[in-house]
C-alpha cells in the first residue's frame, strides 16, 4: 500500500456471518435481538482504481480469520455481505485500508432480517467523541454501542453520560467495546454521552426495541449551526425527532427553522434552551401540539404533513451543537447525524443505492447549505438516470429510485454542484413489508 494509505473505521458490531452469538457475550440480556449481522458497501471517491484490505478485529485486539484484499474501480462501490474473511460468529470491528480515497457504510440487520440500520464509517478517530440520544427502556427503546481503538496504543476510555452514570475500559488498537445501557445504572429514560480517551477513537450506537432498529455513528467536533437534510413530520405515519446535544461549557439557547421541501408544509420555527453536555428533542412534538414545555417556544402547524429540511439558525452562546435525528414509522425507523455546513462539499457520494433490489428500493434528500443558488447533477453508477435540479440555499431535493433505474439495481450515485456550492445529502433505503424494520438511512460523504 502507499504511504498516501487512507484508513475507514467501520465498528462492525455483532457482525459477520448468519449465526448464533457466542455465549459470553450474553446478548439475550443486554439487546433486543438475539443476533445481528452485518455488510460494509466500499465506494471509490478517487480518479484511479482503489486497493482496499479489510481486516477484522476481535474484542482482545487480535486479528480474526485473514485479510480480505480487493480491487474497487474508479466511480463505483462493491458490497461485502456476508463479511467472508472472519471466523464464524464473529463479534468485533473492522479496519478498511486503501492506497485511494474510500467511503464506507455498514448495514447491520437481525439475524431474521425483521429489522435494520444504517451507518458511516469514519476516516480516523478523536479522543472526545459525542452521542447525543441514549435509552434505558424509553417506551421500550433501548439503546447499545460500540467503541473502536483507532489509535496505536492501548485506549483508556471513559464515558460521562449527562444523567451522570459513568463507565470506562481500556481497548487494544483496532479493537471495540460494547457498553450497553440495559446492564448500566441509569434512571432517566433518555440521555446524552461523552467519549473521552488517551488514543483516538470511533463510535457507533444501536437504538433498538425488539421490532425497530436505529443506528448513528459517533460525532467529533460540533458546529454552531448544524444543518439536517431531511424532516418528516406527518408523512404517512412517519415523525420527526432531533436530538442536539450542547457540546460547550455554557448553556446556549437554541432555536431551529423548519424549511418544507417542494411545498409540503409550512415553513415553522422551534426555540430551546440546551445545558451543558445535556442534549434536547426538537421537532418530535413541535409538529404534534403546542409545545408548552418550560423555555421550549414553537409556531410549527399541528398534525399537517410537513416534508423538507431544518437548521440551527442561532445559538445564544456559540456553543458546539452535534446533533442526530430519528425518522420513525409504524413499523420501521432510523437515524442520521446532522451536518456541519463548514465540513460540506461541493460534491457529495452515496455508496449505495437501489432500486427493486430483493425488495429495497433508495430515495435521497441533497440540501444546498451554501450561500449561492446552484445546479446540482446527481449521476448513478452504469446507468444513464440522472437527476438535475436548480437549488437555493437551505433549499433541498427529494429522489426516490424506485422503478427509475432498473430491476435489482445496486450501485453509487454522485451529486455535484454548479456553480461549486456546499453540499450535504441523506439516503434512506427501504424495503416496505408489513411488521418489519425495512428503513435504513446514512449520511453522503464528501468527495
Amino acid at each position: 500500500m502507499s504511504k498516501g494509505i487512507r484508513i475507514i473505521l467501520v465498528v462492525a458490531m455483532l457482525a459477520g456471518l448468519l449465526a448464533a452469538m457466542p455465549t459470553q457475550v450474553a446478548l439475550a440480556q443486554n439487546t433486543q435481538f438475539p443476533a445481528y449481522t452485518s455488510s460494509i458497501q466500499i465506494s471509490n471517491l478517487d480518479t484511479s482504481a482503489a486497493t482496499v484490505v479489510l481486516i477484522g478485529y476481535n474484542a482482545d485486539g487480535t486479528q480474526s480469520g485473514s485479510a480480505l484484499n480487493d480491487s474497487i474501480p474508479v466511480n463505483t462501490s462493491k458490497s461485502y455481505f456476508p463479511i467472508s474473511n472472519v471466523a464464524n460468529g464473529f463479534s468485533g470491528s473492522f479496519v478498511i485500508s486503501s492506497d485511494k480515497k474510500v467511503a464506507a457504510i455498514s448495514n447491520i440487520v437481525s439475524s431474521t432480517f425483521s429489522a435494520g440500520a444504517s451507518y458511516v464509517g469514519r476516516s480516523g478517530g478523536a479522543t472526545t467523541v459525542l452521542l447525543p440520544l441514549l435509552f434505558k427502556d424509553n417506551s421500550g427503546y433501548y439503546t447499545w454501542f460500540s467503541v473502536q481503538n483507532a489509535g496505536t496504543g492501548d485506549a483508556n476510555v471513559n464515558v460521562a453520560y449527562s444523567d451522570g452514570v459513568s463507565a470506562s475500559a481500556t481497548i487494544k488498537p483496532g479493537a471495540a467495546k460494547v457498553f450497553y445501557q440495559a446492564a448500566e445504572s441509569h434512571t432517566q429514560k433518555i440521555f446524552a454521552a461523552t467519549i473521552t480517551s488517551n488514543q483516538p477513537v470511533v463510535a457507533a450506537a444501536i437504538q433498538e426495541n425488539p421490532r425497530i432498529m436505529f443506528a448513528y455513528t459517533g460525532i467529533t467536533g460540533g458546529a454552531t449551526n448544524p444543518v439536517f437534510p431531511t424532516i418528516n413530520a406527518n408523512n404517512a405515519g412517519y415523525q420527526t425527532g432531533v436530538q442536539i446535544q450542547n457540546a460547550g461549557t455554557t448553556a446556549t439557547v437554541v432555536k431551529v427553522d423548519y424549511a418544507p421541501a417542494n411545498g409540503i408544509g409550512s415553513a415553522c420555527s422551534e426555540t430551546q434552551t440546551i445545558e451543558p453536555g445535556k442534549s434536547n428533542t426538537f421537532a418530535l412534538r413541535a409538529f404534534k401540539v403546542d409545545d408548552t414545555t418550560p423555555g421550549t417556544t414553537e409556531n410549527c402547524a399541528n398534525n399537517v404533513r410537513f416534508v423538507g429540511s431544518a437548521r440551527v439558525v442561532s445559538n445564544s452562546a456559540g456553543m458546539p451543537l452535534v446533533g442526530v435525528v430519528n425518522q420513525l414509522g409504524a413499523a420501521d425507523g432510523e437515524a442520521y447525524n446532522a451536518f456541519d455546513p463548514a465540513e460540506a462539499g461541493t460534491t457529495v457520494v452515496m455508496p449505495l443505492i437501489m432500486d427493486r433490489n430483493s425488495g429495497f428500493f433508495t430515495g435521497f434528500n441533497v440540501q444546498n447549505v451554501g450561500t449561492v443558488s446552484t445546479n446540482v447533477v446527481c449521476t448513478f453508477q452504469n446507468s444513464g438516470y440522472t437527476v438535475n435540479v436548480n437549488l437555493a440555499p437551505n433549499a433541498a431535493v427529494n429522489d426516490v429510485q424506485n422503478g427509475k433505474i432498473a430491476d435489482r439495481y445496486i450501485g453509487a450515485a454522485t451529486c455535484t454542484s454548479n456553480p461549486a456550492s456546499a453540499l450535504v445529502a441523506v439516503v434512506n433505503q427501504l424495503r416496505q413489508i408489513p411488521n418489519v424494520d425495512g428503513l435504513l438511512v446514512y449520511e453522503g460523504v464528501k468527495k
